[in-house]
């Protein structure tokens, strides 16, 4: 990026405006290490469809019982700085992380040191999961156990340098200066990408450019009662080929039934613009993918267990079956997660 330059220089002149030196306190906060993570498995069962076929997602498309990952968190907090180590093994983690070349880096999905520059910035640097969309790689973190469409297409780590600033009560600006999307270890071809979210009130505006490609993300929802919340994901993206790029947009209705059960809907529209994922075959023209996914959600102590069934059904034919292929695909997936 041409203005690469100006744009660090700006993020620094940012920095140094939000300064504030924190008053002197009698006693210094007393720095902390943790360790957190979790490990997930899977059963995945196709009502009518080969044993083995699965949507074009990622994570959780394994036939049978299946295993998801083994995830590690290493995090130092500072008064001032800290640092955050993220290690993932097995199939979710090696999906998660296919942008590493190298065998050191395979198993890290997030490593990144920060710096609180007073009480209202905080610069990053390092690799860090995606600030685009809804659902991100830890399942603990997610309703539905099984992916959308958008997310899986969508990037999911950037390596760069970012500074967050808490502009009010209820209001927060990222600006960011990252690699090419997922290439994770360093810049394969010395291009950079600008990214940008402002947050008001738990409501996300999201975007990410570079290098003939754009996306904008919005990413929301609304808590309606005590025991009801309504999420929200529409993103946009496109690159400087002719009509190159996808879109969606995807509800999250979830309900939480009594202490240990909730209920949660994942309904998602999905296009693709003359398959530029290639989700669906190589097809001549745009495609779509219209999924319903109803999740169960039971808690006890630190395992969740999580029911799941799926409906995919595609304007092309990209689902095997007994009869060569199909434009839909029901599914049943029951997931056990720990976390700690």
């Amino acid at each position: 990026m041409k203005n690469l330059k100006k744009i660090i220089q700006i993020l620094l002149i940012l920095a140094m405006f939000n300064y504030s030196y924190a008053q002197e306190i009698e006693e210094e906060e007393t720095p902390t290490f943790s360790v957190s993570g979790s490990v997930d498995t899977y059963m995945r069962h196709n009502f009518s469809n080969n044993f083995d076929a699965a949507p074009g997602t990622s994570f959780a498309n394994l036939p049978g019982f299946s295993l998801g990952m083994a995830n590690i968190i290493l995090a130092y907090e500072g008064e001032k700085s800290g640092f955050v180590a993220d290690l993932v093994y097995g199939p979710r983690g090696t999906d998660a992380v296919f942008g590493s070349v190298e065998n050191s880096s395979s198993i890290i999905n997030q490593m990144y040191a920060y710096l609180n520059v007073g009480e209202k910035t905080t610069i990053t640097m390092g690799n860090f999961n995606t600030f685009l969309g809804y659902e991100v790689i830890s399942p603990v973190y997610n309703f539905n156990y099984s992916t959308s469409y958008m997310f899986s297409y969508g990037p999911f780590s950037h390596t760069g340098i970012k500074a967050d600033f808490t502009l009010s009560e209820n209001s927060s600006l990222m600006i960011g200066v990252l690699n090419p999307t997922d290439a994770t270890e360093s810049n394969p071809d010395d291009t950079y990408m600008l990214g940008v979210q402002f947050s008001f009130s738990g409501q996300y505006i999201n975007y990410l450019g570079g290098k003939g490609y754009s996306q904008i993300d919005y990413t929301g929802g609304f808590k309606l009662s005590e025991s009801f919340f309504f999420g929200i994901n529409a993103t946009s993206a496109s690159n400087d080929t002719p009509d190159g790029g996808f879109s969606g947009i995807a509800l999250y209705p979830q309900l939480i039934l009594s202490d240990s059960f909730s209920l949660g809907l994942r309904g998602e529209i999905f296009s693709d613009k003359k398959d530029f994922t290639g989700v669906f075959g190589n097809a001549s023209g745009d495609a779509d993918n219209t999924s319903i996914t109803l999740t169960g959600s039971y808690t006890s102590g630190n395992m969740i267990l999580k029911p799941e069934i799926r409906i995919d059904s595609a304007s092309e034919k990209i689902f095997a079956d007994t009869s060569g292929a199909s434009d839909n695909l029901a599914s049943f997936i029951i997931a056990a997660i720990y976390s700690f």
